[in-house]
């Protein structure tokens, strides 16, 4: 059952804990196994990975099997209904006309003493995207994935994604990848995925950058092979704060929280407002929508453990509690949430308004639902097109320009005891 609390530092208290759950008893166990699933791949690929598949998926299928077929893309087009296939374009079309808006230009600036400066951008030559699979379909993520990395203009793009029962792939899963631009699609997940990316196989080519979300022992994977690839974040498990006042309906609270608590049992659903009467409501309207749930028993784990009413005097003291936690998903189900909205500093994606429920954001408004979680919306952003782009420095300098800041540099060079820096600029001034 969610737990009420009125007090601002038992409130504290437990919204740290819930922060910190990712960090269990268990964590120097799992990055020993992750350790040694990375390095046994990257030594000696194909034949680690279906060892691995073979351990913890329970498939058994050759290398030639590890890429889908291009028969099994077409194939999967038969098996999706229209209407998800509509919603699948609908959703990629969001998606792509928000990630095209802010794409970084290359650019020079002339300076007055002929000095020229700027930025060049260009995409990695590969990204490598995880998708979740095995039992489940997550299409949304292949398409808040894919589409940053397209719009970025990477060449090669290259999905991985837990093989289901008789080694196949979720069908509707396939079918967001080909509409999202993506055909290079492989039947492996979990720890030794990622280094199949990081480091590359007989079969899967490297990449430059690794996207997407997974368990821990995906993240943990993320963790160890990053410097030898860029990764989007360390994802930890999902997590909501709704803000309410008096004008929220406790129906539409309780379902939010529950949409986040049904991921898995590591979610976190955390309601904060200034309404008594509200709060007792969401925990009766949530015990309710429990009755029949047909993820009943994970979602109800994560209610008792990450599950959390906190009663605040004021909506400041609701916005001030909700920046510590610095929430992965914020909804702002008040009266005036554009009022609020200024008192809010840390969240990866804020809903405003009674008719902005998250899944909105989840699936269809355009924005990426890949965002920071446990606390990372401190100093981290959603995923991007960026995530995919890296930059390069432009420095010219004329004959005159570096003559004038010759004795600059020489000053500089002195202090830091580097003298064939100064000799670099002097040789160059003196033969002018």
């Amino acid at each position: 059952m969610l737990r009420i609390i009125t007090q601002r530092s038992e409130a504290e208290a437990e919204l740290k804990r819930i922060c910190d759950r990712i960090y269990d008893d268990q964590i120097t166990h799992k990055e020993a196994t992750v350790s040694e699933i990375v390095q046994t791949v990257r030594r000696q690929g194909d034949k680690a990975l279906l060892h691995y598949t073979a351990e913890f998926d329970r498939q058994e299928f050759d290398a030639s099997e590890l890429r889908v077929s291009g028969s099994e893309l077409d194939a999967a087009y038969q098996q999706v209904s229209g209407e998800l296939l509509k919603a699948i374009e609908l959703a990629h079309r969001q998606v792509l006309d928000f990630h095209r808006q802010r794409v970084p230009k290359s650019w020079v600036q002339f300076g007055d003493k002929e000095v020229v400066l700027g930025k060049r951008y260009n995409p990695v030559d590969a990204a490598g995207i995880y998708v979740p699979g095995g039992q489940a379909a997550y299409p949304s993520t292949v398409i808040m994935n894919a589409v940053p990395a397209v719009v970025a203009g990477v060449k090669r793009i290259a999905m991985v994604t837990p093989p289901g029962k008789e080694k196949s792939v979720n069908p509707a899963i396939l079918v967001a990848a080909q509409v999202a631009g993506v055909e290079e699609i492989y039947r492996v997940g979990g720890a030794q995925a990622i280094a199949a990316l990081a480091y590359g196989t007989e079969t899967i080519p490297k990449v430059d950058v690794i996207s997407g979300p997974g368990n821990i022992y995906v993240t943990l994977a993320k963790k160890q092979v990053y410097g030898h690839v860029g990764i989007d974040s360390l994802a930890g498990p999902s997590e909501v704060l709704v803000i309410a006042d008096h004008t929220a309906n406790p129906r539409h609270v309780a379902a939010d929280l529950l949409a986040q608590a049904e991921h898995d049992s590591l979610a976190a659903a955390i309601l904060i407002t200034t309404d008594n009467r509200l709060a007792s409501l969401v925990v009766e309207e949530v015990n309710h929508q429990l009755e029949n749930h047909p993820r009943r028993i994970q979602t109800e784990k994560s209610i008792a453990h990450y599950g959390l009413v906190v009663v605040a005097d004021s909506l400041k003291e609701a916005a001030e509690l909700s920046n510590q936690f610095a929430p992965e998903h914020l909804e702002l189900e008040v009266a005036e949430p554009w009022d609020m909205l200024e008192q809010i500093r840390h969240a990866g994606a804020i809903f405003l308004g009674h008719s902005t429920p998250e899944a909105v954001g989840d699936y269809l408004a355009g924005p990426n639902h890949t965002l920071p979680t446990s606390g990372a919306a401190r100093y981290a952003s959603a995923l991007t097109a960026e995530t995919f782009i890296k930059s390069s420095s432009i420095i010219h300098y004329s004959p005159a320009a570096l003559k004038d800041a010759a004795w600059a540099i020489d000053a500089l060079t002195e202090a830091e005891g580097l003298p064939s820096h100064g000799d670099s600029v002097r040789f160059r001034v003196e033969e002018q």
